[in-house]
């Protein structure tokens, strides 16, 4: 692609607030895109915020949730790409409240595809899925051609939104891609009970970092300016290119890490001789997850930027900035 791709391109962010949707709204920018970013609430700790985004992007008040809001919003900022963040995050809040977790999940992303099947200038929809939608499986690595199974409130929400996703593209001939990455972490990560910013927060102010489970769930942990230039990519190549319409594609380092082995790897980086409180109290999550990239090596010429070390020690260098 040429490097203006994005130059004054119309693009609507959704779930602009949140870890991702931050670092791709300001990597967006600053490759001269015209960012509309969908906000229902206000963060005023969020990067889109600290980083004074808001003064380079269109802000649309309203829920993903509120077809019309959505239908506007891509009209009347005559959007061209679209990348569908939104979504409730957090395993233990779906757990707890699994109707709103379906609302924003599943609600939210069959609204945002029939306004886009409704918008006639739509070159690409990037969808952002997840490991969970495959939920437990014997063999490992997950491969995207593996059946989406997820049992509990979260993953089954993110199977549902990802199928959702498939039939518009195979139905409607929608320009859809789907996004499939393990757990994303980095600097303005503000949901604390996830591992990496709890961590690295309960470090800064001398506290046992938390481990929610027995510390033994495998997990696959993408930066998360990695997941901004994916998506990205994607997009590109989803405008170009017919074939990749409907396909979904699994983004990793491809490494395994216990949720222990990383709190150590942390406290290590962070010169910390903490030990950390192991409450073993998680149920309802799949033990162990591991993604394949090698479709996005192979049919979109991706590779990570940043190793599991370098991505550490990044995000750890932007907590000790922020929480000083």
């Amino acid at each position: 692609m040429a490097n203006n791709f994005w130059r004054d391109r119309p693009v609507l962010v959704t779930g602009a607030t949140g870890l991702l949707g931050g670092w791709l709204t300001r990597s967006l920018v600053s490759r001269g895109a015209s960012v509309v970013c969908l906000v229902r609430d206000w963060v005023p700790q969020c990067e889109l915020v600290r980083q004074n985004q808001l003064e380079q992007v269109s802000v649309v008040r309203g829920d993903v949730t509120d077809l019309s809001v959505v239908e506007r919003a891509l009209g009347e900022y005559e959007v061209q790409t679209v990348f569908h963040l939104a979504a409730q995050t957090i395993v233990g809040i779906a757990n707890r409240n699994p109707v709103s977790t379906f609302e924003s999940n599943i609600q939210g992303t069959w609204n945002l595809l029939e306004a886009c099947r409704r918008s006639p200038l739509i070159s690409a929809i990037v969808v952002a899925s997840s490991d969970k939608a495959y939920g437990t499986h014997t063999v490992l690595p997950y491969s995207e051609d593996m059946a989406l199974q997820g049992r509990h409130p979260y993953d089954v929400s993110k199977s549902c939104a990802d199928l959702i996703a498939q039939a518009y593209a195979a139905t409607f001939d929608l320009p859809v891609g789907i996004t499939r990455c393990g757990n994303f972490y980095g600097g303005g990560d503000l949901n604390w009970n996830r591992v990496v910013p709890g961590t690295i927060r309960s470090v800064l102010r001398g506290e046992r970092p938390i481990i929610r489970s027995d510390g033994q769930f495998i997990r696959d942990y993408f930066y998360v300016e990695d997941g901004a230039a994916a998506y990205m990519l994607l997009a590109e190549r989803l405008s170009g290119d017919h074939a990749l319409r409907g396909q979904a594609f699994n983004f990793s380092n491809e490494i395994q890490i216990t949720v222990l082995e990383l709190v150590e790897k942390l406290l290590a980086k962070m010169g910390s001789k903490l030990e950390p409180d192991v409450q073993n109290q998680a149920s309802n999550e799949v033990r162990h997850q591991f993604l394949s990239a090698e479709r996005a090596r192979r049919q979109l010429n991706w590779a990570p930027s940043f190793t599991l070390d370098e991505g550490l020690e990044r995000t750890i260098a932007w907590y000790r900035e922020a929480l000083k």
